[in-house]
């Protein structure tokens, strides 16, 4: 399931979407967004997932899930080769916002984007045109925390699922990311279809994988 809406409604909660992305910079797996409305009361305790132990963001995803409404999408290696990875996240936003917004069934009253950037203008499926991006925004803007936490561990799980048909990239520890286990791992055995092959560490290895 990609998206939902609480049974209970929001209550009083105003429709600002916040949205965010997790996995920019791995060498592997795809890259999450997600977009949430909060619940009134919000649940306590959301900040930017980065900066919140991994304990912490395990209760409060269930309780984003539940109460609030959100939208995820996630784009694929291939899809990031192809568009590039600012294009793939600029994809990525863009399901995840409709995504939500059709689970809603009406517009927001305002959309805000962690980063510099929203996809207004960088990608065509992209209609709200007053999107806002906040540098630091998912520790500053609540419905943008709660996105991250949303992504992050959506996309932390996927990797640890991909890490059981290949164990010797240590995906379940690196999450993707290009660790010293990691980079040995593509030398000794090349690419896998879920490393993006346009990223440099992975075609240089990709020249001298020995088995």
């Amino acid at each position: 399931m990609f998206h939902s809406t609480p049974d209970c409604g929001l209550g009083e909660a105003p429709l600002i979407v916040g949205v965010d992305e997790a996995g920019r910079g791995p060498l592997a797996g795809p890259v999450v967004a997600a977009a949430v409305v909060l619940c009134k009361p919000a649940p306590t305790g959301l900040d930017d997932s980065k900066k919140l132990s991994a304990k912490r963001r395990s209760l409060l995803e269930p309780q984003i899930r539940e109460n609030c409404a959100w939208g995820l999408a996630a784009v694929g290696p291939a899809e990031i080769d192809r568009l590039n990875i600012f294009g793939a996240t600029m994809l990525a936003m863009t399901l995840a916002t409709q995504r939500l917004v059709a689970a809603l069934g009406r517009e927001p009253e305002a959309v805000l984007i962690d980063g510099n950037m929203t996809p207004q203008g960088r990608h065509p499926d992209w209609r709200w045109p007053d999107a806002r991006p906040i540098v630091g925004g998912d520790g500053k803007e609540k419905c943008i925390g709660a996105a991250s936490i949303l992504a992050k561990e959506y996309r932390d799980r996927l990797m640890c699922e991909a890490a059981n048909a290949h164990p010797q990239y240590g995906w379940d520890r690196n999450k993707g990311y290009g660790s010293k286990a990691h980079m040995d791992a593509l030398r000794t055995h090349g690419p896998t279809p879920l490393h993006r092959k346009s990223f440099a560490p992975v075609a240089q290895c990709d020249l001298f994988a020995t088995g």
